[in-house]
């Protein structure tokens, strides 16, 4: 007879802020996944709610402030919070209600994914939003994990061929750290690189032929798990890239689109 053990080894607590996709790949459902394969409970404050499928975004409604506010209250209220990863924000409002949160409930560690356009080109966060998110919410972030659209929309400039530069402008706008992810790059690798104080950490993967649903939300919430776990951020950065790079080796498409899903 399987015997099972009475008391099951405690998990960090791990709070995802964002929306929720529901066709299971992307946002609060990537984000889940991705905290219990990576060792800890999962919490969640829902700021948005998208139908969503591997095909696109068809409608998306923002909950209201009061009901944001009061989710981030109940977890806080009853959790011990090791890290919070923050996604989808949606609108100005929500962005300087999350940021005025953080400041007050000081998470250890905080993970910004500035959220702004989905897999399928549908936009994820309001014009009038960016600004809240660079002024507000980036400032308190430990990390903060742009792909390379999202860093030309936060510069407000075209990258260019100078990716160090790019890495110190990104880290200019207040977070104590930037990985900044290669997977809208070109060639036959990608290459996600991380920046801080002490420098630069280079990790290069070979690019597969796979177009990815959720794996931003996937790797920032990898990246908040592995913070939680007690892991040093150029530690977390690591194992979260060599974990999704797996992920997406074990991805199929569950739906009629031709975007896969990662294999957490």
């Amino acid at each position: 007879m399987r015997r099972y053990p009475s008391v099951m080894t405690m998990r960090p607590n791990t709070l995802t802020i964002a929306g929720s996709d529901s066709g299971g790949g992307a946002g609060i459902q990537a984000d889940l996944k991705t905290f219990y394969a990576r060792g800890t409970y999962g919490l969640t404050a829902i700021t948005a709610v998208t139908s969503q499928n591997t095909r696109g975004v068809t409608a998306v409604h923002t909950l209201p402030l009061a009901h944001v506010r009061s989710q981030v209250d109940a977890v806080f209220d009853d959790f011990d919070i090791a890290a919070v990863k923050t996604g989808m924000l949606g609108s100005a409002a929500v962005t300087r209600l999350v940021a005025k949160e953080m400041r007050r409930r000081q998470p250890a560690w905080l993970v910004v994914d500035p959220v702004m356009i989905a897999t399928s080109g549908a936009r994820l966060l309001d014009e009038d939003a960016l600004e809240a998110l660079v002024t507000r919410l980036i400032p308190l972030a430990d990390v903060l994990t742009p792909n390379l659209p999202e860093a030309e929309a936060l510069l407000g400039r075209p990258l260019g061929r100078d990716m160090d530069a790019v890495g110190a402008d990104l880290l200019a706008l207040g977070a104590a750290g930037v990985l900044l992810k290669g997977g809208h790059g070109k060639g036959r690798e990608v290459v996600d690189r991380y920046y801080d104080a002490s420098g630069v950490i280079e990790v290069r993967n070979p690019r597969l032929p796979v177009e990815g649903h959720g794996s931003g939300c996937t790797l920032a919430s990898a990246v908040a798990a592995g913070l939680a776990r007690g892991k040093s951020p150029q530690s977390a950065v690591r194992e979260a890239i060599a974990w999704v790079n797996k992920a997406f080796q074990r991805s199929w498409r569950p739906g009629r689109g031709t975007v896969h899903v990662l294999g957490h």
